[in-house]
């Protein structure tokens, strides 16, 4: 009688961990069966995590607030765009409130074509090294995100606030087509960014470009509406600024001044475009909040190189860079702000 109640004993002792072994696969079936439901789901639809362990700096969230500041001054804000910490800390050592960052021109510097053709941990490197030898606040121009959905660009851009930067330009054109981004979606992509930047506790400056007069074959009328009514939408959906390029025209400028209910960044950049924008005072008396100048000071640079190169490839001599190093204490001085020497 006790052999058998043992023997019943153990088949129930196995029946029953055979029935946890079988729970316990169920419920790690399940478990990992959500967890790629979960993981489709967010790369999928606009729903949107934010990693808030990530706090930015009291520094970071005071830099931030005084950049915001300069868009709604009295005078205009001047942005030279560099692509490296000794343009950027020339440019701060030249006087200038902020330093943007040209995509074209980080990428031109290692070696890539423009258009996020260099990778996000390459343009990261870069600009942890600009933030970390500037103390001005720093912008950067993150091109289209760098992700192909809204969740990977709000990882991208959770990575680029992590360096320091207090600003970002996004556009609404991919590769420079001429079909832009849908209007909605961008709005979207702007509104995560502002609620990322929320979750964050600091308001990061977003300088919304459109496109249409870059990149759309429309009739200037119709490009200039479009830029109206994305640029007041984009604003409504969390930007600081609004990116018009490249306008160069008074009364078009004028026009974007008055009917975006946002400040107006205006570009002058005489490698695109037909013209250039009015003088500095001129732009600022017209209402215009930020002025910068994109990849030109990069493609200065390369022009006078290959200038310099083919006079001493053809001729021999030294002229072009002579001139440009004259004078010659000039040139010693900015090399010296470019380093961050003393004297």
């Amino acid at each position: 009688m006790n052999f058998k109640k043992n023997r019943l004993f153990n088949r129930l002792k196995v029946r029953s961990c055979h029935l946890v072994i079988e729970m316990c696969v169920m419920v790690n079936y399940i478990f990992y069966r959500n967890k790629i439901y979960l993981n489709y789901y967010a790369q999928h639809t606009s729903i949107v995590t934010y990693n808030t362990q990530n706090m930015v700096s009291n520094i970071q969230k005071e830099k931030a607030e005084a950049f915001l500041d300069l868009h709604h001054d009295d005078n205009i804000l001047v942005l030279l765009n560099s692509w490296d910490a000794g343009s950027s800390k020339l440019i701060e050592a030249c006087g200038y409130k902020a330093v943007a960052t040209t995509s074209m021109g980080i990428a031109a510097s290692l070696g890539y074509p423009d258009c996020q053709a260099m990778q996000l941990t390459e343009m990261l490197d870069v600009i942890n090294t600009i933030v970390k030898n500037v103390q001005v606040p720093v912008t950067v121009d993150i091109e289209a995100g760098y992700g192909n959905n809204l969740n990977e660009i709000i990882n991208s851009i959770e990575k680029i606030i992590a360096t320091g930067i207090v600003g970002v330009n996004i556009e609404d054109s991919i590769d420079l087509s001429p079909v832009l981004v849908d209007e909605l979606e961008f709005c979207e992509r702007i509104s995560a960014i502002r609620s990322l930047s929320d979750s964050l506790g600091f308001h990061l400056v977003i300088n919304a470009r459109t496109d249409s007069f870059y990149t759309s074959s429309a009739s200037p009328a119709e490009k200039l509406s479009e830029s109206i009514r994305r640029g007041n939408k984009y604003r409504e959906a969390g930007a600081d600024c609004i990116f018009v390029q490249p306008v160069w025209e008074r009364e078009t400028i004028k026009t974007l001044v008055k009917e975006i209910n946002a400040p107006i960044n205006i570009l002058s950049n005489p490698a695109i475009g037909d013209g250039l924008p009015p003088s500095v005072s001129e732009l600022q008396d017209m209402g215009v909040a930020r002025l910068s100048l994109g990849s030109s000071l990069m493609k200065a640079t390369l022009a006078l190189m290959k200038k310099v190169a083919d006079e001493l490839s053809a001729k021999g001599t030294y002229n072009i860079l002579l001139d440009a190093m004259t004078p010659l204490p000039d040139a010693a001085l900015a090399y010296k702000m470019a380093i961050g020497a003393k004297g």
